[in-house]
């Protein structure tokens, strides 16, 4: 019945739930609870002072709904994971099964449509029954019942504690003495309230979402998927919602998943002798099935059928945490976009409550992620193809970690797990995970892993910042002792015994910082460091990364046994990838580069939709130029070549969508980890294979015919080839020739120098040197006797010099002398002659030399032949005869 449709009668009744505050009020409220209150020995007058100083107005908030994350495939949203502290979906009125609301009204306030929000046969009727018998009856209407749940939603609401929340749900139960009978004024005050202000559907609906079924089961729609696995409540049978409304009668004792429930009668044995699963339920649904017959709702034979049908409920539990998450490793996604609530949408200010969290659960959220579920499986697939996820005797870790460049977002995280946050799932089997590898600790993380080489990027952008450029070279011979290092931050920084060797061995020599870089040559960054600020580098990677060490502390900080942060400052060693660092704090340092230098943070969420549809600003991406433009151009310039002709190669010839690219390789010491990281213009993407905890050599590790330490150049490849086929990837831009040459200085002369001494003297103007062998030289012997180049070079460009044999002597200078007086003294010293003859004009040039070769001063070995040249007077040559006149 509408409530357009009352008879007089129905009118006359409703006018008593209408008049609030006037006397018909006062006599409503003393005929409904004076046989209650009389039991406490309150009189009637205060029952009716106290109803009438409770405001009328009760404000409604929001229920706690689900939030659901997504990820967004071709423009369509997937469900990765859902989040609910209750398991609620609030439903429109036109999708409401109209056998639930049929039964609803039948079961539990047949006169709803017809009384102004109190009931008062059926308040009189229960509160007679409450003190008969002494055991408390219902009687509340279903504005009454939608009041005392609203007052208790409100409550939890506003709990910041575990305690406020007992107390408001408490509070709003309250049974006993006078505490039970303000709470019944309350309900009543408030329900003839809300009847003055919302027509009766709304009020019914709100009461079908909100009502409880049982645990963490609230509202029609959450109740309908849970306890019969349908797709939405509209899906009901007869008997199912009749059911489920039984259920809200008394909702712990009448819930269908616990069918051992001996308060649900589950020994009840039927007139056949059969046992009746729940069977106090069933009695309570067979009720409401009558009423629904006696109210012409359903027919005699739906009636005669569902009454027949027992209860069978099908649990279909729904998704809640990030352990549903699609393949098996999308957990881990969904456990950083969890942190990332959690993290940035909190009020630091409440420190007892967190916002993001309660959002999360109670919001009724839709998060739409940015992972891109294309990269996503190939990540995946790659690391189930080439990573097992468990081996014995080691702890084995792989991770893929894809990023855009330009704007922060996530496009693929995964790892070698499946993600599970229960302790026992974690106990029992060793292929899940909780601990997110790529990301750091307050965003579910690990401690971080040792990225090696590929933390070179920071050495080389800081050789760059400080005026230095790729073609400079370096001394970067191995050493027992590299001596000192500056920095700012902390102070000098000795290097002590510190010895590293390259990969390949050997004693290193004289290299560039492109050299260094293409083949990842660790004394050759070392030496470049030596002339660098080490403060500088670090602080070029925090900017870079814009994150430092994944537990939190700065680059260089350690943390004791007890606990205490030790500042030990950011050492030399650090140059070659020992701190420990976050996979995706990396995948952002190489989006810097291959972004011109504009780093963005990650990001992990696209868009935030509120339960009413409204938008919600998500966590936004922290862009900004931390590297002038041609400083990345020199980067990427290094380190493409890295991929055509460098430690790259393995990985770039497994790239069939080829676009231009930058990489670079990661060992650390003993191969405990490994790495291949780069971009194209549009994709950052870090892959690793590495030692969760512990210390297994890598290089020493085979799966099947595969080492471990080889498996990376598998992975980056794997989800490279879907980015640039789906993102592409422009050139990078080249630098100017000052970051390509390095400027021009002066080389110190030092010929005729002891072997060390030029060598000193070379080093100290930041040159260096290669011996090259001896030469004839008249520089005395076993001194410098050649050198190459000489007067101005490259800064750090190498000097090849060469000892002399001491075998060369200066030709004498004979120009000017006679013929036979320069023959004799060219003799004299040792050389042999030979004379030609040019014609002269001038008669004081006649027999005297006029040229010689070698010229004098030149050295040649005795010997050799010296060529001298004579003038010879030609008279008939145009010139004027003596005598003529």
């Amino acid at each position: 019945m509408s409530a357009q449709n009352r008879t007089l009668s129905d009118v006359g009744t409703g006018i008593l739930g209408f008049v609030g505050m006037s006397a018909l009020a006062g006599l409503l409220v003393t005929a409904a609870v004076t046989p209650a209150i009389a039991v406490t020995g309150m009189t009637a007058s205060n029952g009716i002072t106290m109803f009438e100083n409770i405001p009328g107005y009760l404000e409604i908030k929001p229920f706690a709904q689900k939030s659901n994350i997504y990820a967004v495939h071709n423009g369509e949203p997937q469900l990765m994971a859902s989040f609910y502290e209750d398991n609620r979906e609030n439903v429109q009125w036109e999708n409401v099964s109209q056998f639930v609301k049929d039964a609803a009204i039948a079961g539990e306030d047949p006169r709803f449509y017809d009384h102004g929000g109190v009931d008062v046969q059926g308040t009189i009727r229960g509160a007679l029954e409450t003190y008969i018998s002494g055991n408390t009856q219902g009687g509340s209407s279903i504005t009454q019942q939608y009041v005392k749940n609203v007052l208790i939603n409100n409550g939890v609401r506003e709990a910041k504690t575990e305690e406020e929340r007992d107390a408001a749900l408490a509070a709003a139960t309250e049974t006993d003495g006078n505490a039970g009978i303000t709470r019944k004024l309350k309900e009543m005050r408030y329900a003839i309230a809300l009847e003055k202000k919302y027509p009766k559907d709304e009020i019914l609906l709100g009461y079908l979402n909100i009502a409880s079924f049982g645990g963490r089961v609230y509202g029609i729609e959450a109740a309908a998927k849970y306890y019969f696995g349908v797709n939405t409540n509209a899906d009901l049978t007869v008997a199912q919602a009749a059911s489920l409304i039984a259920i809200v009668n008394h909702p712990e004792k009448f819930r269908l998943d616990e069918p051992d429930s001996e308060t649900n009668g589950a020994n009840t044995v039927n007139a056949n002798g059969e046992l009746t699963p729940y069977a106090l339920t069933k009695d309570r649904r067979d009720y409401i099935l009558r009423q629904m017959l006696n109210e012409g709702k359903i027919t005699q034979e739906q009636y005669d059928e569902a009454v027949a049908t027992p209860i069978e409920p099908k649990i279909t539990e729904s998704s809640t945490g990030c352990q549903t998450a699609g393949q098996g490793a999308d957990g881990f996604f969904c456990d950083y976009v969890v942190n990332i609530i959690r993290n940035q949408m909190d009020n630091a200010e409440t420190q007892d409550v967190n916002e993001g969290q309660q959002m999360l659960e109670q919001g009724g959220l839709d998060i739409y992620t940015t992972l891109d579920l294309d990269l996503q499986f190939a990540a995946v697939q790659s690391l189930n193809n080439n990573v097992p996820q468990y081996v014995d005797g080691m702890d084995l870790g792989g991770s893929i970690v894809s990023i855009e460049v330009g704007t922060g977002r996530v496009l693929a995280m995964a790892q070698n797990k499946k993600y599970s946050p229960d302790p026992d799932v974690l106990a029992a089997d060793a292929t899940y995970s909780a601990v997110n590898f790529n990301t750091d600790r307050d965003y579910g993380g690990s401690s971080g892993f040792q990225p090696g080489s590929t933390f070179k990027i920071f050495t080389l952008t800081e050789w760059l910042k400080e005026g230095h450029a790729l073609n400079e070279g370096v001394d970067a011979r191995r050493k027992s002792n590299w001596g000192t290092f500056n920095n700012s931050c902390d102070g000098p920084m000795p290097a002590g015994d510190w010895n590293p060797r390259n990969d390949e061995g050997g004693n290193g020599g004289y290299w560039t910082a492109l050299f260094n870089t293409i083949n990842s040559e660790n004394t050759g960054f070392v030496a470049m460091a030596k002339q660098l600020d080490l403060c500088g580098i670090q602080q070029t990677a925090e900017s870079m990364m814009g994150a430092k060490r994944a537990d939190g502390l700065e680059l260089g900080d350690r943390v004791n046994e007890v606990g205490e942060i030790i500042d030990t400052g950011f050492k030399p060693a650090a140059v070659l990838g020992t701190e420990e660092v976050a996979p995706l704090s990396m995948a952002t340092a190489f989006a810097t580069i291959a972004g011109g230098g504009l780093r963005c943070t990650p990001i992990a969420i696209d868009r935030i939709v509120d339960s009413e549809g409204g938008e919600i600003t998500p966590p936004q991406s922290k862009c900004e130029q931390v590297l002038d433009a041609q400083v990345a151009a020199a980067d990427a310039y290094a380190l493409q070549r890295v991929m055509s002709e460098g430690t790259g190669t393995s990985s770039a010839g497994r790239i069939d969508n080829w676009v231009p690219m930058i990489g670079k390789t990661g060992t650390t010491d003993e191969a405990y980890a490994t790495w291949m990281s780069g971009a194209s213009s549009r994709v950052a993407t870090v892959a690793g294979v590495y030692n969760a905890s512990g210390f297994v050599n890598l290089r020493d590790t085979y799966f099947g015919d595969t080492q471990a330490a080889v498996i990376r150049h598998q992975l980056w490849p794997d989800v490279m080839n879907v980015a640039n086929a789906k993102y592409g990837g422009d050139g990078f831009p080249d630098p100017q020739g000052s970051y390509l040459n390095a400027p021009q200085a002066v080389v110190p002369d030092v010929l005729g120098l002891a072997p060390e001494a030029a060598q000193q003297a070379l080093e100290a103007a930041g040159f260096g040197w290669s011996m090259d062998g001896e030469v004839d030289s008249s520089q005395p012997k076993g001194t410098i006797g050649a050198q190459n180049p000489s007067g101005s070079a490259g800064r750090g460009a190498v000097i090849s010099l060469q000892i002399s044999r001491g075998n060369l002597t200066g030709v004498p200078d004979v120009m000017g002398q006679s013929a036979s007086d320069a023959e004799n003294a060219l003799k004299a010293a040792g050389f042999r002659v030979q004379r030609k003859e040019q014609d002269v004009t001038d008669p004081a040039q006649d027999g005297i030399v006029i040229a010689q070769d070698p010229s004098a001063g030149s050295p040649a070995k005795p010997g050799d032949r010296v060529t001298i040249t004579v003038g010879k007077l030609n008279i008939t040559g145009g010139g004027v005869a003596p005598g003529d006149g």
